[in-house]
């Protein structure tokens, strides 16, 4: 089978008015950024001042997990549903699934409930644990209620195919801006470990605006995804991630 990948929007049901842009329905700005040259993390700032953050914030993401204190954490519970696939490519710069209020995928972690607002690929992760990144990462983006952002970051490595991931690329529409009903459901379920240990930490969106504030759910189980679907995406994304931030001082935590 050949795989055409292109950058695409997965939306289940019509998006919110409120998007979010690299971490969805967290930025309303429009002003463009990459990931290289003029325009890239280093220059971000000088872009939009609403991109102040990604300068001057003292807890930025991603980091590199080292030294992480191990505690006694809430269980992190994913109480997701299968839904009907809806496609766009929005010619951007990631893989992203975005779902609207209401549509029920909830993250739980201890009596704090987290609704699935989207999810997006890094080619290879932004996050490294003790040095190291690995091939690719899926940022699943949630908020509470009263507005509070929770992100879990399941690393990918190269192994058997993923069945979620290979039915996303196989949908993808050729021409930016061209919707498509593919006729298809996904469960998000089948994007996660079934090991859901993890490290977390306060941190930020790893994109414009960099908004701080963010609970960091980085499960320590790598998901397989096969050299074919990692070779894809990295054709045309080979290197979608933000450089590593300071710690500056904060504290790492790790389930036990």
């Amino acid at each position: 089978m050949t795989f055409l990948l292109l950058v695409v929007t997965v939306v289940f049901v019509p998006a919110s008015p409120r998007t979010q842009d690299g971490e969805r329905r967290h930025n309303t700005r429009k002003t463009e950024w990459t990931y290289e040259g003029a325009n890239g993390p280093e220059h971000w700032r000088d872009l939009d001042p609403e991109y102040a953050a990604c300068k001057v914030g003292k807890q930025q993401s991603p980091i590199d997990i080292r030294n992480a204190k191990r505690a006694e954490v809430p269980a992190l519970r994913c109480e997701y549903k299968r839904g009907p696939l809806k496609i766009v490519n929005n010619g951007h710069t990631a893989v992203r699934v975005n779902y609207a209020p209401g549509n029920g995928n909830v993250l739980i972690v201890g009596d704090k409930r987290y609704e699935l607002t989207q999810v997006h690929f890094h080619c290879p992760s932004e996050e490294f644990i003790h040095g190291k990144p690995s091939d690719m990462v899926i940022h699943l983006m949630h908020q509470s209620s009263d507005g509070k952002v929770a992100a879990v970051a399941v690393l990918l490595k190269a192994g058997r195919a993923n069945a979620i991931v290979r039915q996303l690329w196989e949908h993808m529409p050729n021409t930016p801006g061209t919707e498509v009903i593919a006729g298809a459901e996904v469960d998000p379920t089948g994007l996660l470990p079934r090991d859901t240990s993890y490290y977390s930490y306060m941190g930020s969106l790893t994109a414009p605006p960099c908004t701080e504030g963010v609970t960091w759910f980085v499960l320590k189980t790598p998901v397989d995804v096969s050299e074919q679907e990692i070779n894809a995406f990295a054709k045309l994304y080979p290197h979608n991630v933000r450089p590593l931030q300071p710690l500056n001082g904060r504290v790492v935590m790790e389930s036990q």
